[in-house]
C-alpha cells in the first residue's frame, strides 16, 4: 500500500479530487481540481509547485565517485564542473538504456543522483574495486519541482540564494525559510523551472513558504496529469510508457539504445570505458534502426472524420499513453506511444517510436485514430523536439 510523502499531509489538504496514483510506493496527486487545466495554465502562464519526492536518489561519494559515474553513464563527466547537472541514460552491456535520470556534481568527489527505477543494486555490482560510498537516500531527501515563467520572481523573494546566476542544468546551495536547500535549474515541463532538494524532515517548511510567498506569482499546485501534458510537449520521456528499461523488458523489441531514444547528442564514445560503449560504437557504425520522434497530426483531417459522422471534434483532456500504430504507405512503421492536445500550440502532437528510414524529419506518416469504435488513419508529420521551446527555459539571468 502507498505512502505518503514528506509533504503529504500539505498536498492531501489541498487534493479536492481525491484523485491520486501510485509512484515509487508513494502516493502522488494526479490533479487537484476535477480537471487539471489550471494547474497545467500554472506551469505554462505562472508557477506550479510539484511533489516529485518518489524519485530514486542516491548520495555518491568517496576518492573513486566521479571514475564510478563515468564508468556507468554515457557522458563525459572529466567534462562536467563542480554545480553542473547531467541529464543521462546509462545502459547494460548490450547499450540497452536501464534508466535515465539526472546526475548533479555537489563536489569533486560528491554527486547526487536520481532514477526513476531502484538502481543500487546496479550501482554496487559495479563499484567493485573502487573507493566509493553508494547510499540510497531516498526516504531522506525530499524534492520539489518549482516550474513556470514567474518561478524565477518567486524564488528571488523566498529564497536565500543565487538565483539570477544560475544558468541552465546547474547547482547551487541556499536557504528557505532558515532551511538549507539545494536548487537544481531543472525540470521535466520544458519551461523555466527549479527543482528544490532538502532533508525531508523540513520539507513542510519549505513547501509552506513557497506557497505563502507564491502567491503574488499566482502559483498553484500541480499533479502528474498536468505534467503529463507538458513533458510531452517538452518531448521528454517516460519509462515504462515510451521506452522500457532493459531490466524489466519482457522481448527485446522493449529495449532501447540511447540513439534510440534521440539521445545521440548524450553519448561519448571517445571518453574513457563505460558499460555499454563496445556495443554502442557499432550501432553508431551502422547505424539505429529505429527512433522515439515526434508528430504532429493533421487536425482538419481529424475534423474531417468527426464531421462526417455529425460529430463536434473532440480530444481527451490527459494525455494518452495507449500505443497506437503509426503507417506509411499501408505498412506499419512504428506506434504512437504517448499522444496530447497540446493547449500552448494548439495542436495535436505524439512521441513515436518509428522505423529507419521514417524518423526522418519532415516525413509523411500515418497514425491511427479511433472515433465512434472505427479505426481510422489520419496524416502525421515528423517534427522535431521539443515541440515547446520557449527561451525562458535557458535565458541567465532569468526574466
Amino acid at each position: 500500500m502507498p505512502i505518503g510523502t514528506a509533504v503529504h499531509d500539505r498536498t492531501f489538504a489541498l487534493c479536492e479530487s481525491l484523485n491520486y496514483r501510485e509512484w515509487s510506493g508513494y502516493y502522488a496527486v494526479s490533479a487537484y481540481e476535477g480537471h487539471h487545466e489550471h494547474e497545467y495554465n500554472a506551469i505554462r502562464n505562472a508557477a506550479a509547485l510539484i511533489d516529485v519526492s518518489p524519485l530514486f536518489k542516491y548520495a555518491i561519494s568517496g576518492r573513486d565517485a566521479a571514475r564510478f559515474v563515468d564508468r556507468l553513464i554515457t557522458r563525459d563527466v572529466s567534462k562536467m564542473s563542480v554545480g553542473q547537472v547531467f541529464y543521462t541514460p546509462w545502459c547494460d552491456e548490450r547499450g540497452r538504456v536501464i534508466d535515465d535520470g539526472t546526475v548533479s556534481r555537489l563536489d569533486e568527489q560528491r554527486f547526487r543522483w536520481t532514477a526513476a527505477d531502484p538502481s543500487l543494486r546496479w550501482f554496487r555490482q559495479n563499484a567493485a574495486g573502487m573507493s566509493v560510498e553508494i547510499e540510497d537516500v531516498s526516504e531522506q531527501v525530499a524534492a520539489l519541482a518549482l516550474q513556470g515563467p514567474t518561478s524565477a520572481q518567486l524564488l528571488r523573494a523566498v529564497a536565500e540564494a543565487d538565483i539570477d546566476r544560475l544558468k541552465y542544468f546547474r547547482v547551487t546551495s541556499g536557504t528557505i525559510a532558515g532551511v538549507r536547500v539545494e536548487i537544481s535549474r531543472t525540470g521535466y515541463t520544458g519551461d523555466l523551472g527549479y527543482e528544490i532538494w532538502m532533508a525531508s524532515r523540513d520539507a513542510v517548511r519549505v513547501w509552506d513558504a513557497l506557497m505563502e510567498g507564491g502567491r503574488p506569482f499566482d502559483i498553484k499546485p500541480a499533479g502528474m496529469l498536468a505534467l503529463d501534458v507538458a513533458r510531452v510537449e517538452a518531448g521528454l520521456l517516460l519509462i515504462e510508457v515510451d521506452f522500457f528499461s532493459s531490466k524489466k523488458a519482457m522481448i527485446p523489441a522493449q529495449m532501447y539504445s540511447p540513439y534510440e531514444l534521440g539521445m545521440a547528442r548524450l553519448v561519448n564514445l571517445q571518453k574513457g570505458r563505460f558499460i555499454g560503449q563496445a556495443a554502442l560504437r557499432d550501432e553508431h557504425a551502422r547505424g539505429h534502426a529505429r527512433q522515439i520522434i515526434g508528430l504532429e497530426v493533421d487536425w482538419p483531417e481529424v475534423e474531417a472524420i468527426y464531421e462526417k459522422l455529425g460529430l463536434p471534434p473532440t480530444v481527451g483532456a490527459t494525455a494518452s499513453r495507449v500505443a497506437v500504430p503509426v503507417y506509411r504507405a499501408g505498412r506499419q512503421v512504428g506506434k504512437a506511444t504517448t499522444t496530447t492536445w497540446s493547449p500552448v500550440l494548439k495542436r495535436m502532437i505524439a512521441l513515436a517510436t518509428v522505423e529507419r528510414p521514417h524518423y526522418a524529419e519532415g516525413t509523411k506518416l500515418q497514425i491511427e485514430m479511433t472515433v465512434e469504435a472505427v479505426r481510422h488513419r489520419v496524416a502525421a508529420t515528423v517534427v522535431k523536439t521539443p515541440f515547446f521551446n520557449p527561451p525562458r527555459k535557458m535565458a541567465t539571468p532569468p526574466p
